[in-house]
């Protein structure tokens, strides 16, 4: 094969596989920028957890996208969107903010969680960092209770719950 055909042919695939990637990068929700860091097989060896130890947080976003010196944390959830994100999914999303300030010492001035049909984008906010902070609190308090009540009323909550068999409180 001449010289001129083999670039030619080899510019043409350089296309097609720069044409599916920003495809591939557009169906899961990332914003342009550069993926440095995935939870997801489809995109490469997973990455290890990031780690906060005065918190003792530990979190692996999906995806992690640095655009114009900034890290936004990206959470992918596999259904439909809500008619505003789940408060469970922004503090999920705010923690990995939080992990990302820590971590790479820059803070994400958002993130964003995309559902199947939409996204959402999410302002770390002081006041977020502040509600995430107490209700790692909360948590960590009730870790060592006895006796914590549930904190939902949906039946089918309990039903998946790993607890429900030792649970005084179930729904079903």
């Amino acid at each position: 094969m001449s010289t001129p055909i083999l670039a030619l042919v080899l510019l043409f695939l350089a296309f097609i596989f720069f044409f599916r990637s920003g495809r591939q990068q557009k169906e899961a929700g990332l914003p342009g920028g550069r993926v440095i860091y995935t939870d997801t097989n489809g995109w490469g060896k997973v990455e290890k957890p990031l780690f906060y130890a005065a918190l003792e947080l530990t979190g692996k976003p999906d995806y992690l996208i640095e655009k114009n010196g900034q890290i936004i944390p990206v959470e992918v959830k596999s259904g439909r969107a809500p008619e505003a994100p789940y408060d469970s999914h922004i503090f999920q999303l705010a923690s990995y903010c939080l992990l990302v300030e820590k971590t790479y010492s820059k803070r994400p001035p958002y993130g964003i969680i995309h559902y199947e049909n939409r996204d959402f984008a999410i302002d770390y906010t002081r006041e977020l960092e502040s509600a995430l902070i107490e209700l790692l609190a909360d948590m960590k308090e009730d870790d060592v209770k006895r006796d914590v009540p549930r904190s939902h009323e949906q039946a089918s909550r309990c039903k998946r719950c790993g607890f429900r068999n030792v649970c005084d409180q179930s729904l079903v």
